[in-house]
C-alpha cells in the first residue's frame, strides 16, 4: 500500500489544529522540515517521523492505517492494503529485527484488537531487549519455527502450534528455522 506521507501528516496536523511551527515546536523537528515533509519535498527519517508523532500524538500504526469511514466500517482488506509497522518503532532493535515484517490488518485505532501477518526471515528477531508493552496477544504458527521466550520460559513452536500471553511479560520471538517463520497473532488492545 502506498501513502502520501506528506499529505497525510498535513492532514493529521490539521486536523489537530496544530500549525506548522507549533508542531516543529512541540517536535524539536524544524518548521522548515515539516513544510518540505508536506510538499512531499523532502522524506522524512523513521526517527523524525516518529518525533512528528509523538508531539501530535499519534502511533505510527494510527498515521499508516488504512483509512476507514466511520460511517461505512471496512470489514475486508485485500492484502495489498495491509499496513507495513516498522519494527524499530515499536521496540525491536536486535540483529536482523529490521527485517522482520509485521503487517497489519486495517486501522487498529479504530478497534479493540490488531491482526498482524507477522514473518520473520531465518536468523531474526525481536532484539536482544525484552519486548514489553500494556495488552495480551496470541497467535499461530503457519509455517517454519520459532522460538518464543515469555519471562523465563522458551519453547520452540511449529506449524499449527499456538501461544497466548500477558504482553507485560517480558517477551521475546527469534527464528531458528532455516526459513521463513509466518505467524497470525492478534493482541488487545492494539498497542504498535
Amino acid at each position: 500500500m502506498d501513502i502520501d506521507i506528506g499529505r497525510r501528516l498535513k492532514e493529521v496536523r490539521e486536523t489537530r489544529g496544530l500549525s506548522q511551527r507549533e508542531l516543529a515546536s512541540r517536535s524539536g523537528v524544524t518548521n522548515g522540515t515539516i513544510s518540505l515533509i508536506e510538499q512531499n519535498k523532502s522524506s522524512p527519517s523513521v526517527s523524525s517521523l516518529k518525533s512528528l508523532l509523538d508531539a501530535i500524538p499519534m502511533t505510527l500504526s494510527e498515521f499508516f492505517a488504512v483509512a476507514e469511514n466511520a460511517d461505512a466500517p471496512r470489514r475486508f482488506y485485500a492484502a495489498s492494503e495491509f499496513t507495513e509497522l516498522s519494527p524499530a518503532d515499536i521496540g525491536m532493535n536486535g540483529h536482523g529485527a529490521a527485517r522482520v515484517s509485521l503487517r497489519q490488518v486495517g486501522d487498529a485505532s479504530r478497534h479493540t484488537l490488531q491482526i498482524l501477518h507477522e514473518r520473520y526471515p531465518p536468523g531474526t528477531d525481536t532484539g536482544t531487549e525484552m519486548l514489553q508493552h500494556e495488552s495480551e496477544e496470541g497467535g499461530v504458527v503457519i509455517a517454519g519455527i520459532i522460538e518464543i521466550t515469555v519471562g523465563d520460559e522458551v519453547r520452540v513452536l511449529n506449524p499449527g502450534d499456538g501461544y497466548l500471553f500477558d504482553s507485560r511479560t517480558p517477551h521475546r520471538f527469534r527464528n531458528i528455522g532455516d526459513i521463513d517463520c509466518v505467524i497470525v497473532s492478534a493482541c488487545t488492545p492494539p498497542t504498535f
